[in-house]
C-alpha cells in the first residue's frame, strides 16, 4: 500500500501497467489540486491511475479519469470520483509537454501519486506506446533475470 521512503516521500499508488505498455521518454513532478475528502482518500491509498491520462486545455494541465474513491466519513461534502483535476505546473513546463505530446505516438499519463513533505504530487510521464513484440521481449528479459537470481541463490 503506502510506503515511506527517504526524502519525506510516501508513495500512494503506481501505474504499473504504464511501465509495461509504454516506453517512458520523460517524467515530471506536478502538484495536484484536491478537495478535502479527496486528500483523505488518497492518504488512505484508495486511488487508481489505471485509465488516467493528462491533457492541456486553455494553457492549463488537467488529469482526467483518475479514480479517487469517496471518503466514507466526509458526510454530505463528497467529491465526484472521476472528475478532472488541475495539475500545478509552470507555464513553460506545460508548453514544453504540450509540444512534445502533440507529436505522433506520444501521450501524457500519470505514473505515480505520492505525498512529498505533506503535499500531494503526481509524477507525469511523456510516453510512447510499445509494440506487441517489445512487450514480449521485456517479459522474456524479466524471466531470464528471475531464473538467474534463482540459480545464484540456490547454487
Amino acid at each position: 500500500m503506502a510506503k515511506q521512503s527517504n526524502g519525506g516521500i510516501k508513495v500512494i499508488a503506481t501505474n504499473r501497467k504504464a511501465y509495461h505498455d509504454y516506453h517512458i521518454e520523460d517524467t515530471l513532478e506536478a502538484g495536484i489540486v484536491l478537495q478535502g475528502s479527496e486528500v483523505k482518500s488518497v492518504a488512505a491509498g484508495k486511488v487508481s491511475l489505471a485509465e488516467a491520462y493528462c491533457r492541456v486545455e486553455n494553457g492549463e494541465m488537467w488529469v482526467q479519469n483518475m479514480y479517487i474513491a469517496p471518503y466514507e466519513n466526509a458526510g454530505y461534502a463528497q467529491h465526484e470520483p472521476r472528475r478532472k483535476r488541475k495539475l500545478l505546473l509552470h507555464k513553460w513546463e506545460i508548453e514544453r509537454l504540450r509540444s512534445k505530446a502533440e507529436q505522433k505516438g506520444y501521450t501524457l499519463i500519470p505514473l505515480k501519486i505520492y505525498f512529498r513533505n505533506g503535499k500531494a504530487k503526481l509524477e507525469i510521464g511523456l510516453v510512447r506506446g510499445k509494440r506487441k513484440y517489445d512487450k514480449r521481449e521485456a517479459i522474456k528479459r524479466k524471466d531470464i533475470e528471475r531464473e538467474l537470481q534463482r540459480e545464484l541463490r540456490g547454487g
